[in-house]
Order: C-alpha cells, then structure tokens, then sequence
C-alpha cells in the first residue's frame, strides 16, 4: 500500500524534505535530499480545490456552484492555495489602491488625447503616480 508522503513535520510544521528515492521494480536506491513539488506539499483539500478550480476552468462562479460555497469564500480558499504555493496575496488596500492608479492614468491619457493636456503635462502626472 503507497501512502501520500506529508509535506509538513507533524512536530513543527516545517517542510520536509525527502531523503531516499527507490525504485519498485529493480530496488535501486538513491539517497540525497529531494524536494517534492510544490503542489505534493498542499494539504488533500487545497488539491481537491485546485482540481475543481481547474475544472471549471478558473469561473469562480463556476467553483461556486460546484462546491456549493459563496464568492468570498472560494476567493479566500484560492489566496490559502496561493500563500500555500508560497506566493504572496495581495491585500485588498493594494489591489483598490492599483484600481485606482489605473483609473486615473487612464483620466489622464482621455485628457490627452482630448487635447486638454500636453504630452509633457500628461507624463509627468503619470510618472506622480
């Protein structure tokens, strides 16, 4: 019987890593320290989640049907995965803070191209950003 090896110490929940390979059919051995995938390190339910989310093609409203949870919280079980596969979420201050960014280059380029501003007026207000 093959089991899932853990990717967390049980003890201090660091990652483990893996320190013997073998081959089933032939018995080699290779000793050495090995890292598993990223994805062999997430608990069974983040997989399950991915699986889902792959399957539905990323449409949150999709997950949302499949696993009969609301918007926010497939958004929350997304960014676990995300942090799980160590990267960083971005918090909801940043991301307004972007949207906002983005909407006002995009007033000033209207203004621009409407001849309101100059070109060199129009870049140093972008540049201030």
């Amino acid at each position: 019987m093959k089991y899932k090896a853990p990717g967390r110490c049980p003890i201090c929940g660091e990652k483990l890593s893996i320190t013997k390979l073998s081959c089933s059919k032939c018995s080699t051995t290779i000793d050495g320290s090995f890292e598993p995938c990223e994805f062999c390190r997430l608990p069974d339910e983040e997989l399950e989640f991915i699986k889902i989310f792959i399957k539905c093609r990323g449409n949150i409203k999709d997950v949302e049907k499949e696993l009969g949870i609301s918007y926010p919280t497939v958004r929350g079980k997304l960014d676990t995965v995300i942090r799980g596969l160590g990267y960083e979420v971005p918090s909801k201050e940043l991301i307004k803070e972007n949207e906002n960014k983005a909407a006002t280059r995009n007033e000033i380029l209207d203004q621009l191209s409407n001849g309101e501003i100059t070109s060199k007026e129009a870049t140093e207000r972008i540049k201030n950003l």
